[in-house]
C-alpha cells in the first residue's frame, strides 16, 4: 500500500468512527434519522440551486446566492441535529423509550419535507397533493398546529 492510500484509508476510518459516534449520540442510525438527514441534505441543496440558478432564494434581498445565508442554513441544520441529540438524551432520563426523540424527529421531518416541496414548487415542478398532505400530517402528529 502506498503512502497516499494509507492516508486516505486512515482518514476514511476516522470519518467512519466519528460518524458512528455521532449517530449513536443521536439515538441510533434508524430509518427516522436517515430520512431526516436525507431531507436536510436535499433541502440545503435545493436552497443553493434556487439561489444560484433561479435567483429566487428567500434568504437574500435580491434572490441570489449569498455565502452568509448558506452558512446560516448549515448552522440551522446543525441546530436540528442538536435538538435531536438533546431529545435522545432526555428519553432515558424520563424513561420514555424514544418517544421524545421520535416526536422531535417527526416535527423536523415535516418542516424539512414541506421546505423541499415548497422549493420544488418554486422551481416550477408540479407536485401531487398527496405529497404535501403527507408532510402536513406529519406536522400535525408531531404536535404543531398548522395554519390553513
Amino acid at each position: 500500500m502506498t503512502k497516499p492510500q494509507a492516508v486516505f484509508y486512515s482518514a476514511l476510518g476516522a470519518l467512519s468512527a466519528a460518524g458512528s459516534v455521532l449517530a449513536q449520540a443521536l439515538g441510533g442510525w434508524d430509518a427516522m434519522l436517515q430520512v431526516l438527514v436525507t431531507l436536510m441534505l436535499i433541502d440545503y441543496a435545493l436552497g443553493v440551486v434556487l439561489a444560484l440558478v433561479w435567483k429566487r432564494s428567500n434568504k437574500s434581498s435580491d434572490g441570489s446566492f449569498e455565502s452568509r445565508a448558506s452558512v446560516k442554513g448549515l448552522f440551522r441544520k446543525c441546530g436540528i441535529l442538536l435538538c435531536v441529540l438533546v431529545a435522545a438524551r432526555l428519553d432515558p432520563l424520563f424513561g420514555s423509550e424514544g418517544y421524545i426523540r421520535g416526536t422531535v424527529i417527526l416535527f423536523f421531518l415535516a418542516n424539512e419535507g414541506l421546505s423541499v416541496v415548497e422549493n420544488l414548487g418554486v422551481m416550477g415542478l408540479p407536485l401531487p397533493e398527496a405529497l404535501k398532505n403527507a408532510f402536513l400530517l406529519l406536522r400535525e402528529r408531531s404536535g404543531e398546529k398548522t395554519e390553513n
